[in-house]
């Protein structure tokens, strides 16, 4: 058995192989879940103490929960959310989505913006790594009960729908 072969092409136009490690591959999974599990496990803890905050009356900062759904396939699941005032017109918002009750990930982006009436108008992009799509970007508006945000990348397309949690 050769293992996992890569190719690559040299500059003459043919091909060269070499052998990938097969501890290196085994690590770098390993590596990639731990940093998903430890995202999940931050996003957790956020979420707990978030919950122990009050509900602000007139801003957006607290737990969100609802769901995402592309557009362009029919994909979807449940999603939650705890926003942050950053203090400089932004909002740190860290996301945690499921799909199918199997994959669980968490990311964070910042949402810069401005108030409009009773409303936070945001844009953010956020770089989730080439296997999750690359770079997202994020326009929506959020109230003080109400969040939607468009969302699309290289290859997916879709929305966000939340509404605030309450303990």
């Amino acid at each position: 058995m050769l293992g996992h072969a890569r190719q690559a092409v040299n500059v003459h136009g043919s091909h060269n192989f070499a052998l990938s490690d097969p501890m290196k591959s085994t690590g770098n999974v390993l590596a990639a879940a731990l940093l998903i599990l430890a995202g999940c496990s931050s996003f957790d803890r956020e979420w707990r103490s978030a919950g122990r905050e009050p509900v602000p009356a007139d801003g957006i900062s607290g737990r969100w929960i609802g769901t995402w759904q592309n557009t362009n396939n029919t994909h979807s699941d449940t999603m939650r959310a705890v926003l942050t005032d950053s203090g400089d017109g932004a909002y740190r918002a860290h996301f945690h989505a499921r799909y199918k009750r199997i994959f669980s990930f968490a990311y964070t982006v910042k949402l810069a913006g401005q108030r409009e009436a009773d409303r936070f108008r945001f844009h953010g992009e956020s770089d989730l790594g080439p296997l999750a799509g690359g770079i997202y970007r994020y326009n929506g508006w959020a109230t003080p009960t109400n969040f939607f945000s468009t969302y699309d990348s290289r290859y997916d397309v879709g929305t966000f729908t939340l509404h605030r949690r309450v303990r």
